[in-house]
């Protein structure tokens, strides 16, 4: 039995179809998606007695994606992360962005891809999901046409690829947002066991925009470390890590580097992260919370689970010293991420 795609009309918004896809493999294991946000509902993935539960925060109906604002396994864009004092200079020219985090624009502001909906077909082993943002949408130069491509495979590998064009230059950076708990939601993620390929972080003020510096991990190095061990936990409050780790290994062409690794001993599920990204930000959910009930049948919570979101330099565009992510008129922007999901 090969992988098998099938879909259900989930909802509608603004006159828009939207629906519930679900991508199944061999073995049982299946990753359900929408449209709305082009995103991730559900991972249904084996632990190590073969029991299948789902391992992402997701939403049993349309309403909670609605109602959310946190970007739970959503498509990121125009672009990924922070743009400090929500304004970059292109070509001598100055754009101004959303401000929707403080002074700053996150996630793009107003008009994340989240809050779209997008264009959809199955393919056989997957979904392909398609945008096109207007010229000055949330300020960003340029008509982009997008294509989110989704596929699962009988090895419970989720492989997202990234295809973008654009009509005039502008900047981009695309990831998407899931939440990951390998308990299936049974604890916290405080005991997830962590590795990430890195030995450098960019510096970060508070507001977690960088400073432009790159400085070691150091003390913030993963290295099969469990994820509370690099928390500031005191009699009052828990602060995680919002932080983006330069990933170490060079990608040879048409291939992934190794990124991350996750596991949660008492599952035995682990959760391996290749890309041909530069780095991957870890947010450990610290203001992870949501108004509807989740596939538990109960809100989001801080700490329920973590993000690992590969994606490129943060308001690099504000930092020449940074690897740049201009999209020149006919370049094709392409980048992956590849989840494959496991067992110890």
């Amino acid at each position: 039995m090969a992988v098998k795609t099938s879909s259900s009309l989930w909802g509608q918004l603004n006159g828009a179809d939207v629906f519930l896809f679900r991508i199944e493999n061999e073995n049982g294991a299946y990753v359900e998606l929408t449209n709305y946000g082009a995103a991730i509902v559900s991972v249904v993935v084996p632990d190590r007695k073969q029991q299948l539960e789902n391992v992402v925060v997701g939403f049993p109906d349309l309403q909670g994606y609605l109602n959310d604002t946190c970007y739970i396994g959503s498509t990121i864009g125009r672009y990924a992360n922070r743009i400090s004092n929500a304004r970059f200079k292109l070509d001598g020219k100055i754009y101004y962005l959303d401000t929707n985090d403080g002074k700053n624009s996150n996630h793009a502001g107003k008009s994340g891809f989240n809050y779209r909906v997008f264009a959809a077909e199955t393919i056989e082993n997957g979904v392909v999901m398609t945008l096109t943002s207007p010229d000055g949408d949330g300020g960003y130069p340029g008509k982009l046409e997008l294509m989110v491509i989704y596929t699962w495979s009988d090895d419970n590998e989720l492989l997202i690829n990234y295809k973008a064009t654009v009509d005039k230059t502008t900047i981009a950076n695309f990831t998407n947002h899931a939440y990951f708990n390998l308990s299936a939601f049974s604890s916290k993620i405080y005991n997830h066991k962590l590795t990430v390929s890195s030995e450098y972080i960019v510096d970060s003020y508070e507001d977690y925009t960088p400073s432009g510096a790159i400085i070691p991990a150091r003390q913030k190095a993963y290295s099969n470390n469990k994820l509370s061990d690099k928390f500031k936990i005191d009699e009052s409050r828990v602060e995680g890590l919002n932080l983006f780790y330069i990933i170490d290994a060079e990608t040879e062409e048409n291939k992934l580097a190794y990124a991350a690794l996750l596991a949660d001993e008492e599952s035995g599920r682990t959760l391996k992260v290749y890309t041909d990204y530069p780095g991957v930000f870890l947010y450990t959910g610290d203001y992870l919370s949501s108004t509807s009930p989740t596939h538990t049948g109960k809100p989001a919570k801080s700490f329920d689970a973590l993000c690992l979101e590969c994606q490129h330099y943060p308001d690099s565009i504000n930092h020449p010293n940074f690897p740049q992510v201009i999209l020149q008129a006919g370049d094709v922007y392409d980048q992956s991420i590849l989840y494959k999901f496991g067992t110890i």
